[in-house]
């Protein structure tokens, strides 16, 4: 036996790399990368827009309040590491407005909801829900309303429970605060990645089944903001002074295609762990004959079917090989 074949062997019999490898594998087999630049582009358009928003309603409502005002905009822009303080120079100026409030409604609306149809489109691709049975337009923007106000809720909530950092370490409070803001904030991520994953998917998947992946992206998100935020104070201090404009949109589009690619990455843990699509065949994406596992069976009778365009369509999908005594589904 080669060692590839070993290999092979061993991460069949063992859950903790045989499992990750299928989550990869099915990543790729969806092109879960042109599904984030996807949701990537949608959340570039809206990004300015909302922000203007989010500046004109701290004008109004914060208007009496500037402290709370520049902590509340700065936490939120803090959450853009390399490219934060950009932004901040470029819109912290702007105060509130009737016109900043239209224009930032009708852009964040439109961008919100190209990212919604986005994300429900990598979903039903994730959990290959036949075409036929996947929203039209109209149902798909109604349920991408849900996803636009709980994306500024979120916003809103994190950006505030940033601020409490810096606000109590300016009343001499410890870091305990700090740190409970953390958890708070991934308490509700996760509360969020779950309420997405519910609403957008066209399929009526238990909660149970979304659990695992809501909490890898709710933790993902937020270690990522601090990772960044870290990465940023040591290591690129004067990246801005140095890229300028260009550090400032390849920054925004990196840091955007690195959340878009959590949230689809931890949507195929869903699948995989309720499908129990694993273990799967090493060799399958580099070698045409090979003998497929049940997983990887499953995988592409999935894939098939999900090209569906009616319901009265029927699609079978059979397979060279025989599946070994062992291995049958």
């Amino acid at each position: 036996m080669g060692f590839t074949a070993r290999l092979d062997d061993f991460q069949r019999r063992h859950t903790w790399l045989g499992f990750p490898v299928a989550v990869i594998y099915k990543f790729v087999d969806d092109q879960g990368g042109y599904l984030a630049v996807l949701i990537t582009y949608y959340g570039f358009v809206s990004l300015f827009p909302g922000l203007l928003l989010l500046i004109s309603v701290l004008g109004y409502t914060l208007q009496s309040h500037p402290t709370w005002q520049q902590a509340v905009l700065g936490s939120a822009l803090q959450q853009f590491p390399i490219v934060g303080p950009q932004l901040q120079q470029n819109v912290s100026s702007i105060h509130g407005s009737s016109l900043g409030v239209l224009l930032g409604i009708l852009g964040a609306v439109y961008g919100g909801l190209g990212v919604s149809v986005a994300i429900q489109t990598a979903l039903n691709r994730v959990w290959a829900v036949p075409r036929y049975a996947r929203p039209d337009p109209v149902v798909s923007r109604l349920r991408g309303l849900v996803l636009f106000v709980l994306i500024g809720a979120v916003v809103l909530i994190t950006a505030a429970l940033a601020a409490v950092g810096p606000v109590a370490a300016s009343y001499g409070f410890g870091a305990g605060i700090r740190y409970g803001a953390i958890a708070v904030a991934m308490i509700v991520n996760v509360g969020a990645f779950l309420i997405g994953f519910r609403v957008l998917t066209a399929r009526d998947v238990p909660l149970t089944d979304l659990m695992p992946g809501a909490i890898g992206a709710g933790v993902a998100v937020e270690v990522l903001q601090i990772v960044g935020a870290l990465f940023v104070t040591y290591e690129l201090s004067d990246a801005s002074q140095i890229y300028g404009v260009f550090g400032l949109v390849l920054g925004l589009l990196a840091w955007l295609y690195l959340q878009a690619v959590i949230v689809v990455f931890c949507a195929e843990i869903n699948v995989v762990r309720a499908r129990r699509l694993w273990p799967r065949n090493l060799l399958t994406p580099f070698v045409n004959d090979v003998t497929l596992t049940r997983a990887d069976r499953a995988s592409y009778r999935s894939y098939v079917d999900s090209e569906r365009f009616t319901p009265s369509q029927q699609v079978q999908t059979t397979f060279e090989q025989q599946p070994s005594a062992n291995d049958k589904p």
